[in-house]
């Protein structure tokens, strides 16, 4: 594929379309246009609070600084208008854009590892095939910005190359930062910083959160930690996908964008409040399961409906149903679930 010269993608849609139930970002929504426009009827309220409010304090005080008036303003949500901004000053990513100019293109320049490009390759069309940005048919295609985004980060950091999951990261970024550039620097802060071994070839640090996320339930919601331990290894069958896609195709796409927000300012500690919120709120559910394939099944139901649709309740709700849960707790836990995981794989 061709390198795009100005390091820019397609601007997406900016209203919905209503004859072939197209969102504002690109994606069909067949199945549940007419939920999600009602539910986007009542949130453009809140948009457009925030966007007044985000307008004038970014006005006054154009660096993005860590303090508790930006934390609230970010739980509360970020407009799409200045959502890249925010991502890129919160994450450092935009202090290493600045600080290594050129180097973007000096990656998609060199020669390329061939099975890399393959590699790569072989995922365009599979991801977002719903969203008619990423068609090759569209003109220009987010396909290719896709492409380049993802080969230039595999030459940047050799050791994870590339992995499954990172192309619909990568593709949500492009869809909102319009920009390649922009893009590959916030996936460098998500891979190399904010969910570090994540995507490394042995997934050490996936793991390890995903038995974190078990060591929490365990003590926030205990009937359910009790019912999944009767299932060794279950939480790698329910929630691997939340964590290595950040909730994409998990979440609806709104959501999806707002647990970013809180991702890319406060950190990981995001992603266990969206999982201790989901199941939570939906133990009744989880606790009638009587066998693992259901247990599965209601843990792939518990994501869907009007709960995670109503983005800014529930964005209100895992900040508060958790309870209490400190960056010093999941490290504590990250060190005892990793060398757990270290001395298993050692003795296998």
């Amino acid at each position: 594929m061709e390198r795009q010269g100005e390091g820019k993608a397609a601007e997406p849609l900016t209203c919905y379309d209503e004859s072939s139930r197209i969102d504002p970002y690109g994606f069909e929504r067949r199945h549940d246009f007419e939920s999600y426009k009602e539910m986007m009827n009542e949130y453009e309220a809140v948009l457009n609070r925030r966007s007044v409010r985000w307008s004038k304090l970014l006005q006054e005080k154009p660096l993005v600084e860590k303090n508790m008036t930006v934390k609230r303003y970010v739980r509360k949500g970020v407009p799409n208008e200045h959502r890249a901004h925010i991502w890129l000053a919160a994450s450092g990513a935009q202090e290493h854009l600045e600080g290594k100019p050129g180097y973007y293109q000096t990656l998609l320049s060199v020669q390329h590892d061939a099975k890399l490009q393959e590699t790569i390759h072989t995922d365009m069309h599979r991801t977002f095939p719903d969203n008619i940005l990423f068609r090759r048919s569209a003109e220009p295609s987010l396909q290719r910005a896709l492409y380049n985004v993802l080969l230039a980060y595999g030459h940047h950091n050799p050791a994870v190359g590339y992995c499954q999951g990172m192309n619909f990261i990568a593709g949500y970024l492009i869809i909102i930062t319009k920009d390649e550039e922009k893009s590959f620097w916030l996936l460098d802060a998500l891979l190399g910083r904010i969910l570090p071994d994540y995507y490394s070839p042995a997934m050490v640090g996936l793991k390890t959160d995903q038995d974190v996320l078990g060591e929490l339930v365990k003590v926030k919601a205990p009937a359910v930690g009790q019912l999944m331990a009767q299932y060794p290894g279950m939480w790698t069958l329910v929630a691997s996908r939340w964590f290595i896609c950040l909730y994409i195709d998990v979440l609806p796409i709104e959501t999806v964008l707002r647990v970013w927000d809180c991702l890319f300012y406060e950190g990981s500690k995001v992603l266990f409040r969206v999982a201790l919120t989901l199941v939570a709120h939906h133990q009744a559910e989880i606790l009638r399961a009587r066998s693992l394939p259901e247990v599965c099944q209601v843990f792939k139901q518990i994501t869907c409906g009007g709960f995670t649709l109503d983005v800014h309740s529930f964005m209100q709700k895992i900040f508060t149903e958790p309870g209490s849960l400190s960056m010093t707790t999941i490290g504590r836990l990250r060190e005892k679930c990793r060398r757990q995981l270290l001395e298993e794989s050692g003795r296998s």
